[in-house]
């Protein structure tokens, strides 16, 4: 694709994801858009994943690497990608995701063609295996600010923003939730995010106590509703009830 396409620059924090790493770099490599850079920013991995990120960086000018010398969460991780950030286009994969070879090319165009500032797709859920369960997260075609109270429905491994025209973008510095804090804080200023209801991208589940983490999430929305959105009790009550309902249907 001819480098007059806006550049879309690609956030990976990379974490002791040696196993999938590769796969998942792989999958932007095989993009159909091709004028891309993927920014990935080693968050003090203690296994060999530096290491594949380093042969990646030296085979190909648009992969740049960034280091973090502690480990520092997502959050940090993700923000250093965005300072470093050269595209009109951002997007964000972490390094045990995959991306179909498409993904790029038809979310561009989709957010050209309608003068979007926000947009995600569907996606499908991986078992740690690699195995594709046969769940997908099916993207409506719009969320608002009160919409995305009710339904973290938006996966940030399909999220495209435009920050030419959002300004800075940086995430809250917290360990969990993070992008659904970023995602919140665009819509309340009267954004929309839409949805394209294409299966583009694979979010592999890693980790051994799912419910464990579930529960966690939970307790971090709510904190989210009453300490940082300022939502009143009752209102908080109703919005984590259908928060919790939608997370049931996504298993």
């Amino acid at each position: 694709m001819p480098n007059e396409e806006p550049l879309v620059s690609i956030i990976t924090p990379v974490y002791n994801c040696k196993m999938f790493l590769e796969q998942t770099i792989q999958s932007v490599l095989g993009q159909t858009y091709e004028n891309w850079e993927l920014l990935l920013v080693n968050d003090a991995s203690s296994d060999q994943s530096d290491e594949i990120a380093e042969r990646f960086k030296q085979k190909d000018k648009r992969i740049h690497l960034h280091h973090l010398h502690t480990n520092s969460g997502a959050a940090v991780a993700r923000n250093i990608g965005l300072v470093h950030a050269k595209g009109k286009y951002v997007a964000f994969l972490d390094g045990d995701d995959l991306w179909k070879p498409e993904k790029l090319t038809r979310q561009v165009s989709f957010m050209e063609e309608n003068q979007y500032v926000f947009s995600f797709t569907s996606y499908r859920i991986l078992k740690e295996s690699g195995k594709e369960r046969s769940k997908v997260i099916k993207a409506p075609n719009s969320v608002t600010y009160e919409q995305l109270l009710s339904n973290t429905i938006i996966g940030c491994l399909t999220v495209m923003l435009n920050q030419d025209a959002l300004g800075t973008l940086q995430m809250p510095t917290i360990r969990t939730r993070q992008d659904f804090m970023l995602w919140l804080s665009i819509l309340k200023k009267g954004y929309i995010a839409y949805g394209l209801n294409e299966e583009l991208a694979s979010y592999r589940k890693v980790g051994n106590s799912i419910s464990s983490n579930k529960w966690k999430a939970a307790q971090r929305n709510w904190e989210i509703y009453r300490k940082h959105e300022g939502l009143p009790w009752f209102k908080s009550c109703r919005v984590f009830c259908s928060y919790a309902w939608n997370g049931v249907k996504k298993l």
